[in-house]
């Protein structure tokens, strides 16, 4: 399916999976239309979007947490360019910390960016694309969605919220008939953005990219290869498709190893202090797509090697309990 001309809005896009989603979609000829808080993180995007084929690029600084703003992106959207193809609801927050630990108010504030900017979103696309006929709706989740972590309980609370507003869509729309309207919802594992650096961080440790950590770039073509090729979920990266395995076949062993990895190798024994982050106020700065967290490679191998003997005894497991147990 050709993607020239489609047009795409894309939310967080000032950096990270967002700012590579964007690109992406500009390679192929795509209009988008860049959304996030701040502007001059859109505004480099954009510029770097129009060096693609000529694509065009619209900045429209918008508060995801606010239903008016992302109608009024909608809008612009449509104004601009007469529909909207593709919707990325991407943008997210995170928090670290005990669960008694993280104030209430940044508790909430993931909830809201995550949950009710995506709630925001769909609301605002669906009626544009059922009066077209046609358009795909793509949900960035997590694996998180599917084996939670500890030390960002909102995190992983929302991710699972997006999976499951993805597949009530997906059932309606169904329901209701509706064949030109796609909702694919995308599952990342660790990947190499800004995004740890710039989360609240209750723990007393430094948060780090937990290995192994995939770029930006692979979630982008992820995201692009579903408008000709939907799909209800992808998860991307080979540990992350491992786990989510591992959680369908042995749910309690998924949980085990996903408590030691974040426990050993995403909060360091580094000291850090207590910090909001960017959750209410957006980091300065042009923006960028990658976090530099790429350094972990070797670590990123081993952690690889581990998660594929416990998928790996997660089957066995699985098999011995379809068998029922031997009688020798």
């Amino acid at each position: 399916m050709g993607l020239r001309d489609h047009v795409v809005v894309v939310t967080g896009a000032s950096s990270g999976i967002g700012r590579a989603t964007a690109e992406a979609f500009a390679r192929k000829g795509c209009a988008v239309v860049l959304a996030a808080r701040r502007e001059e993180a859109l505004e480099a995007t954009a510029e770097k979007c129009r060096k693609h084929r000529g694509a065009r690029a619209l900045v429209v600084p918008t508060d995801v947490t606010d239903a008016g703003a992302v109608e009024a992106l909608a809008r612009r959207a449509v104004l601009e360019f007469g529909r909207i193809d593709v919707w990325v609801n991407n943008a997210a927050v995170n928090a670290f910390g005990r669960f008694e630990d993280v104030p209430l108010e940044d508790f909430r504030k993931v909830l809201d960016v995550n949950v009710m900017g995506c709630v925001y979103g769909a609301r605002a696309a669906l009626p544009v694309m059922r009066e077209q006929g046609t358009g795909t709706l793509i949900n960035i989740s997590s694996i998180v969605g599917a084996v939670a972590q500890p030390y960002s309980h909102p995190y992983s609370m929302s991710k699972h919220a997006v999976r499951g507003l993805g597949t009530s869509l997906r059932q309606q729309l169904r329901v209701e008939g509706v064949k030109g309207i796609q909702v694919c919802t995308v599952l990342p594992a660790t990947i190499d953005t800004p995004h740890f650096e710039q989360a609240a961080n209750y723990t007393g440790r430094k948060v780090v990219a937990m290995p192994p950590v995939y770029s930006p770039e692979r979630v982008a073509r992820a995201v692009v290869a579903l408008v000709g090729h939907p799909r209800r979920e992808v998860v991307v990266g080979p540990a992350g498709r491992a786990l989510v395995r591992q959680a369908r076949l042995a749910p309690g062993l998924a949980e085990r190893a996903m408590a030691r990895q974040t426990d050993k190798s995403h909060l360091s024994r580094e000291e850090a202090p207590a910090t909001q982050g960017a959750l209410h106020v957006p980091a300065p700065g042009p923006g960028a797509v990658h976090g530099g967290w790429h350094g972990r490679r070797r670590t990123a191998m081993r952690r690889t090697a581990v998660t594929a003997a416990l998928a790996g005894a997660a089957v066995t497991a699985g098999r011995r309990l379809v068998r029922g147990p031997s009688h020798a």
